[in-house]
């Protein structure tokens, strides 16, 4: 009979919940294992069959570690504020509480009904009152240290939205949510300085077992660099234009300079002629996203603003130019311009007809004229007295040159900015922060008031959590946020004087920053969690999820975690041991999965017409897990196939006996999945088990011992069908509690060979022979091979080199 999902599955996840089966316990003897999933957003739309791809790869590891003998903690939670449901609230009308609540219901039905042995009395929800308020503790700990502060800051705004969107949020002006039009303008953030941890956070990656591509692309996030602060005297204008480099040696060959539109003095030094179309340029660049404005791809626009700044080693003059590629919050926010040896000064250069001169040549030859941009170290040429200088000497010596003449100095710049933090909108945490305001009535009532934002003052632990108040109306668009609307709330007295409450909200990447510690002391109302808790499980062993989360959520967690490390309250300086990236899942045509493509594929449907583990198995034997896969039905029917057979087989009456051929592939068998399972090669550990199967079905009565093998290597992948298996073959519930088998390493090595026959080292035949069969016996079978002979006719045999097990070569002439 084949294998009955619908029966079977409902069963045994009953069984489960009601056995407590995957309950995380500690037991001192043991050794640890905490293997995490990055928790979802719990979305409107549940779960497509590209999510669980992940949590099935954790799945088999964390079940697989039980029957190793680890203790295990496999969690999953939900990291539930967020723009998307306070856009639904607005629309429908719904409270975003209610929505959130709904759909957490529904990804935890549809994670349960794929039998993930979760530790489901651990569940956290972001929004929860008991997790905001350590949250809002972890604010208060940033704040005391001077890592939280406020500035006036160009943000990305969207009035539509009503709220500031991070660069990556932006696409062509417009915001990825809704494609409603953002514009730059400054508004009054909190920001987090990251930036202070910024040599940490890089230097700290190296001891990790992270993809080395994740690893790079948050180096250059950090972007450091060291280089020189030099300042460039404007002319017909007090002061100067400060620029950082990290190439002073090419200061003699800046031709020009290129300012940020939005930078402070940009529209001050424009010549009044040209204040109309530099106003315009400047509106034009307000309405892109920093990234868009930095893409090496993009075309290089710019304008000329009528001034002048003079080249302090020259000290000739050299236009001023505002271009959209130079961005305000980055460095100094004004760039010295090298287009002999920068290939996006050289680009700019050529389009505006601006002189490039040659100041490092490769091999000190000069050139009057450059084809492209010398972008490496060479020997200074046109440098005055540093002619003939090598180009880290010729660094040295400039640096020196200018701290002496004071018109620069030594630096280090990093592309990586302070974290803003700041949310303009309802759902998300209250920032447990609030100002003095004067007033001479009741604010709540209408009375004028002004709230003096220089002195923040924090809420004390004890009054926390600061939660959200009920509000009717979530409609954006005040950059206060929509919570100035809840006037009780935010106004309020305190021994005679009022106060009034930060009105923005903390970022969605708040409560994902910290989360796989409360895991560890979920229920903990005393704590943020408990030392001893901290000490069974942390640090996170595995850390599964995709690879869009390379640079954000996984460098703001590593600094929350870094900053409650010098705080004491946690006793490693990363959180995270092993990182996995899985690959997507497209829809059958090799596109995204998306609503608007008609293309998503609901387990929910794939569940009730194949069964769990068929989704389950399939969803590892697609490919390598992190590659990029689409999804095909046909092969689903395959694997359903597949575990129908393993069904039948437990329903043949076995032998209790077991030959030499079967024995050797069981064994095999077991070794190759148990090194799949520890290396994540799940594709080839599924084939592995099919192979098996395959041959225990040609077999008159498949050994018993074979198949509870079977059973048992399968469980993990398939753990509904394994659970049902083993009970029909007579052993109490649960297969998740017995011991992993084990291999005889002797009995997984072949006793015959496959091995190739060379004559003058040119493979002419392959013969089968014992793994440690004598000289005597392969040159026996060598020379017996009709092709080996063909070449050997009319030679004469010279000499014979033979390696045990891998190659025999016949040298003839």
């Amino acid at each position: 009979m084949p294998y009955d999902h619908r029966t079977i599955e409902p069963r045994w996840q009953r069984y489960w919940d009601e056995h407590a089966t995957f309950k995380a316990v500690r037991h001192p003897d043991r050794p640890k294992k905490y293997i995490l999933d990055m928790f979802p957003y719990p979305s409107g739309a549940g779960l497509h069959v590209g999510h669980p791809e992940g949590y099935t790869a954790t799945d088999i590891v964390a079940r697989h570690a039980r029957m190793r003998g680890f203790d295990v903690l496999h969690p999953m939670g939900w990291d539930a504020f967020g723009l998307p449901a306070e856009q639904h609230a607005i629309e429908t009308g719904t409270h975003p509480a209610e929505t959130t609540h709904a759909n957490i219901a529904v990804f935890a039905r549809q994670l349960k009904s794929l039998g993930f042995a979760y530790d489901w009395s651990r569940e956290i929800d972001t929004t929860d009152p008991g997790y905001v308020r350590w949250t809002q503790w972890i604010f208060l700990r940033l704040f005391e240290r001077g890592l939280a502060s406020q500035a006036e800051i160009p943000v990305n705004w969207c009035p539509a939205l009503g709220t500031v969107l991070a660069n990556e949020e932006v696409i062509d002006g417009k915001s990825d949510r809704g494609d409603h039009p953002v514009v730059r303008q400054p508004l009054r953030q909190w920001q987090l300085r990251i930036t202070a941890y910024a040599d940490r956070l890089a230097a700290d990656l190296e001891g990790l077992d992270w993809p080395d591509t994740t690893k790079q692309k948050q180096i250059e996030w950090i972007g450091r660099s060291e280089g020189a602060e030099v300042d460039f005297p404007l002319v017909a204008a007090p002061g100067a234009l400060r620029v950082f480099t990290t190439r002073p040696d090419t200061l003699f060959g800046a031709t020009y300079m290129v300012i940020a539109p939005d930078h402070p003095r940009t529209l001050e030094l424009t010549a009044p002629e040209l204040r109309a179309s530099v106003q315009a340029y400047v509106d034009a660049a307000a309405r892109k996203s920093d990234m868009e404005r930095t893409a090496l791809s993009k075309e290089k626009t710019g304008i000329f603003i009528g001034a002048f700044a003079t080249n302090p080693l020259t000290e000739k003059p050299i236009p001023i130019y505002t271009a959209d590629y130079v961005l305000g919050a980055y460095g100094t926010g004004a760039i010295m311009a090298v287009p002999a040896h920068d290939e996006r000064d050289f680009a700019f250069a050529t389009q505006f007809n601006l002189p490039i001169v040659e100041v490092v040549s490769p091999d000190g030859t000069l050139h009057d004229r450059l084809a492209e941009a010398f972008t490496g170290d060479g020997i200074a040429v046109r440098s005055g007295r540093f002619d003939g200088l090598p180009s880290p000497e010729m660094q040295r010596k400039i640096v020196e040159h200018l701290e002496t003449k004071g018109i620069g100095r030594r630096q280090v710049n990093y592309r990586l900015r302070d974290w803003v933090f700041s949310r303009q909108r309802y759902w998300g945490e209250p920032i447990p922060i609030y100002f003095p305001v004067a007033t001479h009535g009741d604010p709540r009532k209408g009375a004028a008031y002004t709230i003096d934002y220089t002195k923040p003052i924090p809420l004390d632990d004890a009054e926390l959590p600061l939660l959200l108040p009920e509000l009717d109306d979530y409609q954006p668009g005040d950059p206060q946020g929509p919570l100035v609307k809840a006037a009780d709330w935010r106004f309020f007295q305190r021994d005679g004087r009022w106060f009034a409450r930060e009105t923005n909200t903390m970022p969605q990447w708040a409560g994902s920053c910290w989360y796989f510690l409360r895991f560890v002391d979920p229920r903990n109302d005393r704590q943020i969690f408990g030392p001893q808790a901290y000490a069974d499980w942390m640090p996170v062993d595995l850390y599964v999820g995709g690879s869009e989360h390379t640079v954000l959520h996984l460098l703001y967690a590593r600094f929350w975690h870094k900053v409650l490390y010098d705080v004491g309250v946690v006793k490693h300086p990363e959180p995270f041991v092993k990182l996995v990236h899985q690959g997507m899942v497209l829809g059958e045509t090799g596109e995204k999965m998306s609503k608007s493509r008609g293309n998503v594929v609901n387990p929910d449907d794939v569940v009730a017409d194949y069964g769990a583990d068929a989704l389950r198995v399939y969803e590892m034997f697609m490919g390598p897990l992190e590659h990029v896969k689409p999804w095909q039905t046909a092969g689903l029917q395959g694997v359903r196939r597949f575990l129908d057979r393993v069904c039948a087989l437990a329903q043949r009456e076995p032998a209790n006996t077991m030959g030499d051929e079967t024995a050797r592939l069981v064994h095999r068998t077991t070794k190759k999945v148990t090194d799949d399972i520890e290396t994540m090669h799940f594709n080839t550990a599924v084939s592995a088990m099919m192979i098996l199967a395959n041959h225990l079905h040609g077999l008159e009565a498949p050994p018993r011992a074979a198949m509870e093998t079977l059973v048992l290597l399968l469980s993990p992948f398939a753990p509904h069908l394994a659970e049902e298996l083993w009970d029909r073959l007579g052993h109490a519930p649960s297969i998740a509690d017995v011991a992993w088998p084990a291999y005889d390493p002797a009995l997984c090595i072949d006793a015959e060979v496959e091995i190739a026959v060379q004559v003058n080292g040119k493979v002419r035949g392959r013969i089968t022979v014992a793994r440690d069969a004598s000289e005597a016996t392969a040159r026996e079978r060598a020379l017996a091979d009709e092709g080996v002979q063909l070449h050997l006719q009319g030679k004469t045999l010279r000499k014979l080199v033979y390696v045990p097990g891998r190659i025999v070569n016949l040298i003839v002439g």
